[in-house]
């Protein structure tokens, strides 16, 4: 039996290590997946200190939530791909039967805790690792003439922003403002989307001048520093009104009261980051008919709509590429806020 390296998570709360492991063989259904690469994602730092026992999974698993590659090889029965085709891997497994996941949004699949597992690198093997095996065909859209290396964040860093900003879509009209709190590698494709997609003028708020200047580089007119001051510039840049739609995606304390402070009158307040925060509500403590919502992940319909806006040159992710063997280097340099677009771990090169 063929073996590979892979980078898993061996343990609640301790760091992951890269072990050699068997090269998995598909059954029937299943597809392998030679993976080119796999976004090391910001929330992967929140699942290292999971506290055992409060998700439906349990280590050991292979990390990588985020992956795109070539079929290598199908199991009996596959034959809507076929080996060397170029695939994004739709990141939440649900159980495909569901009212939710009949309709693709996986993402909020019924039957999650029955299931125990939530995607690739979510309780089963995920793609930072040579090869990786696909539960189902459903779960892979064609990639056409995309990169896999560069299409791979497209699953979630891009996946995750189009979801919360389609959602409240209606509400950016000309004249609308949208605020995005923290632009890493969610943030920079949630302005990436939002100039693409809508005519809202777009307020980018990081802690980071260099994730600033990206921010502005790729469609955010107003960039603010965060800390003190933050919520007076976004209102100064909005009229004194406010903005029609605040995506938070840190979801600190600290953030989660900023984007109360951003938005205005039957604003939409979309908390897409895992830092774990809280926002006390009250009947004062955000403008009035303010929505304030959780969004996870996308449906596989949006994947294909993120991944046709790429095709046309609308919105690329900033990609620095790393072998597999640099993979705990580069969570460490991820948990410092050093990488200010979306590194990928590409196994293969």
């Amino acid at each position: 039996m063929s073996r590979m390296q892979a980078f898993r998570l061996l343990g609640w709360q301790q760091p992951p290590e890269l072990v050699e492991v068997s090269v998995p063989e598909p059954g029937p259904g299943e597809v392998l997946v030679k993976v080119a690469g796999a976004g090391a994602c910001h929330s992967d730092l929140h699942l290292m200190e999971w506290p055992p026992g409060q998700l439906p999974f349990d280590p050991p698993f292979t990390l990588g939530h985020e992956n795109a590659g070539w079929v290598e090889s199908v199991g009996a029965g596959v034959n809507s791909v076929r080996p060397g085709d170029p695939v994004a891997v739709y990141g939440p497994w649900g159980c495909g039967v569901c009212r939710a996941c009949r309709r693709s949004s996986e993402n909020y699949c019924e039957r999650q805790m029955e299931i125990a597992v939530m995607g690739g690198g979510l309780g089963r093997d995920g793609g930072m690792a040579e090869y990786m095996l696909v539960p189902s065909p459903r779960l892979l859209i064609p990639l056409g003439e995309l990169d896999p290396r560069e299409a791979a964040p497209l699953s979630d860093a891009a996946l995750t922003p189009y979801h919360a900003i389609k959602r409240s879509l209606h509400k950016l009209t000309p004249g609308s403002s949208a605020v995005v709190i923290g632009v890493g590698g969610l943030g920079h494709m949630a302005v990436q989307i939002l100039r693409a997609i809508s005519p809202a003028r777009i307020i980018a708020v990081d802690s980071s001048a260099e994730k600033l200047a990206l921010a502005s580089e790729v469609g955010a007119q107003v960039a603010v520093p965060a800390g003190d001051g933050a919520a007076e510039a976004v209102r100064e840049a909005t009229e004194g009104r406010g903005a029609e739609l605040v995506l938070d995606i840190v979801g600190s304390d600290e953030t989660l009261a900023l984007a109360a402070q951003c938005g205005r009158f039957e604003a939409d307040i979309a908390l897409v980051g895992l830092a774990g925060g809280t926002l006390p509500v009250s009947f004062f403590s955000q403008p009035y008919e303010c929505s304030i919502a959780t969004t996870y992940w996308g449906s596989a319909i949006e994947l294909i709509e993120v991944l046709a806006l790429a095709k046309a040159g609308r919105i690329q992710a900033h990609v620095e590429r790393y072998p597999l063997t640099q993979a705990a280097d580069v969570y460490e340099r991820l948990r410092r806020g050093e990488i200010p677009g979306r590194a990928v771990i590409c196994p293969h090169g």
